[in-house]
Order: C-alpha cells, then sequence, then structure tokens
C-alpha cells in the first residue's frame, strides 16, 4: 500500500484517467462494431468518417497505440470498400 501523500494522489488519478480512457475506448469499440454490421454502402461511409476520427483522436491521446489506431482504420475501410 501507499505510504506517501504523493503516491495515494498519484493512485486516485489514475483511477479517474483509467475510468475515462476505458469509456472512450468502449464507444470507439461500439462504433466499430456498428460500422462493421452496416450493409449500407452510404450509410457505411458516413459513419467510418465518425470512426475514423474516433480512432485518431485515441491514438493522439495515447489510449490506443498508433499503429493500432490504423491497422483498424485500414480494415473498416476495406469493409466499407467492399460493400
Amino acid at each position: 500500500m501507499a505510504n506517501h501523500k504523493s503516491a495515494k494522489k498519484r493512485i486516485r488519478e489514475t483511477q479517474v484517467r483509467n475510468l475515462h480512457n476505458r469509456y472512450y475506448a468502449k464507444t470507439a469499440r461500439n462504433a466499430m462494431r456498428k460500422l462493421r454490421a452496416t450493409t449500407v454502402k452510404d450509410e457505411a461511409a458516413e459513419l467510418y468518417k465518425k470512426v475514423s476520427s474516433m480512432l485518431d483522436k485515441l491514438a493522439k491521446k495515447n489510449i490506443i497505440h498508433s499503429n493500432k489506431a490504423a491497422n483498424l482504420k485500414s480494415k473498416l475501410a476495406h469493409h466499407v470498400n467492399a460493400l
């Protein structure tokens, strides 16, 4: 267990940050799931723009790795183009 005041504060900050990051990562995952389930090309193209933006923001804030964001965007683009 933490003994120093600063260590206790660091634990509190980490818990808040983890909750915040988990929310945004889960929101992006749900959006990707919705995009993959879409079968209409126009709707998928619109949704792809939003999901792509979400992934870029997550990568910028280091919630997910930038390469992971690029890989996901690539796979989703292939899905949209295949429709």
